[in-house]
């Protein structure tokens, strides 16, 4: 190699901001994922659950938009969540839309989630530190991510 490539291998592995939040994120899933195993759950269907649950009846485009997913990866997430009788889907003349709602047995796999979820939420922040968490909501909200509350 010369050393302008060289040079340039250096600069991406030392800067490069994508490979330091994929690795952060990779990470911080990891602890939700472990502390949501027990009860059948991903950090990522939990978030589909939770975002449901907020719409009451939720349109793929509409939880895709919210969530930033593909479509093919909602439904990738949606076919467990429903064949565990967390979410079913609600007919309507459009069968293209397939729109879905939160089942009481979901509401209580949620409740059950919570103490989980604090566990990791405590673990990311532990990681993080406050300065990193207020950074990363602070970025979030220039998304349009709604602001934290405590």
């Amino acid at each position: 190699m010369d050393n302008s490539t060289t040079s340039s291998i250096d600069t991406i592995s030392r800067t490069c901001i994508a490979v330091r939040l994929r690795l952060l994120n990779r990470v911080v899933t990891n602890f939700y994922d472990d502390a949501l195993r027990p009860l059948g759950l991903k950090v990522s269907q939990l978030n589909i659950l939770i975002v449901t649950a907020r719409l009451g009846l939720a349109r793929p485009a509409q939880v895709c938009e919210i969530l930033q997913l593909d479509a093919s990866t909602l439904s990738r997430n949606v076919k467990p969540l429903h064949a565990h009788g967390w979410l079913e889907v609600v007919s309507e003349e459009d069968a293209r839309a397939q729109p879905f709602r939160l089942t009481p047995q979901g509401k209580r796999l949620i409740e059950k989630a919570v103490p989980a979820w604090e566990q990791a939420q405590q673990q990311a922040g532990e990681l993080l530190g406050e300065g990193g968490v207020a950074l990363l909501t602070s970025e979030a909200s220039t998304l349009g991510m709604p602001p934290t509350k405590p």
